[in-house]
């Protein structure tokens, strides 16, 4: 076994446990791949008159190609999970069901995503509005969305005026007109489902409204757009597409 090279630098082994010695370590957690060190180690520090740390060996966590996850791959870095969208509620979650795995396990990314949606559910309005670059009238429309990515884009589409487009249903839009004019300006979710319900009641098409408002034919549930959009905003867009 090497323990110095040719320049006279110690390699890894020789390096890790004078390390370990100078700095005091006395628990050292590590990959199941390095389990066949510990015999040599142990006998490094014996040959050095130090004591040993305790070695704790724990399961790799694996890519879909069964081999170390490697830090290219998606998700695999803090920076990668924070661009893909992910709360830091999700990974911690995720981490914490991991735990010190006794055998290798596989990275699975669609648990994160499972968890995101978890933790942007029980994000604090004013954190998940901060997250998403939206006012906190919007957070309603966010608590579905499957990572902060998702988040901010819902946000973006509630404050960005759809392109005009003339509905097959004008007839729901001065029905809603006529309700949501009668509203407060500022709706809360049992004043926005009211909204709906009469509107339905008179045989209101919900999917025109919602393109009329969104410019979507999906996205957050219908009563979480009426209490983001300024009763103003609503009724213009109500008016456009009626029109």
């Amino acid at each position: 076994m090497t323990l110095l090279r040719e320049d006279g630098t110690a390699t890894y082994h020789l390096a890790s446990v004078a390390d370990d010695a100078d700095f005091g370590i006395t628990r050292v957690y590590r990959g199941n791949d390095h389990r066949p060190n510990e015999d040599l180690h142990r006998r490094l520090h014996e040959a050095l008159g130090t004591t040993p740390p305790e070695y704790v060996h724990h399961g790799l966590i694996l890519g879909e190609d069964g081999k170390k996850l490697s830090k290219r791959a998606d998700g695999a870095t803090v920076a990668s999970l924070r661009e893909l969208g992910f709360p830091a509620g999700a990974v911690r979650a995720y981490l914490d069901e991991l735990g010190v795995p006794r055998h290798d396990v596989h990275y699975d990314l669609a648990r994160l995503r499972r968890l995101a949606i978890d933790a942007i559910g029980a994000m604090p309005d004013d954190d998940l509005a901060a997250a998403a670059d939206a006012s906190p009238e919007v957070v309603p429309a966010l608590r579905g969305a499957r990572d902060l990515a998702e988040a901010r884009e819902i946000a973006r589409t509630l404050l960005t005026t759809p392109p005009p487009e003339r509905s097959e249903h004008p007839e729901t839009l001065v029905r809603f007109h006529e309700l949501r004019e009668r509203a407060p300006e500022t709706l809360d979710q049992a004043e926005a489902k009211e909204i709906l319900r009469e509107l339905k009641a008179v045989g209101g098409n919900l999917k025109a409204l919602r393109r009329a408002l969104t410019g979507a034919d999906r996205g957050s549930e219908l009563w979480t757009v009426l209490v983001a959009l300024p009763r103003d905003e609503a009724l213009r867009r109500a008016d456009a597409a009626s029109s």
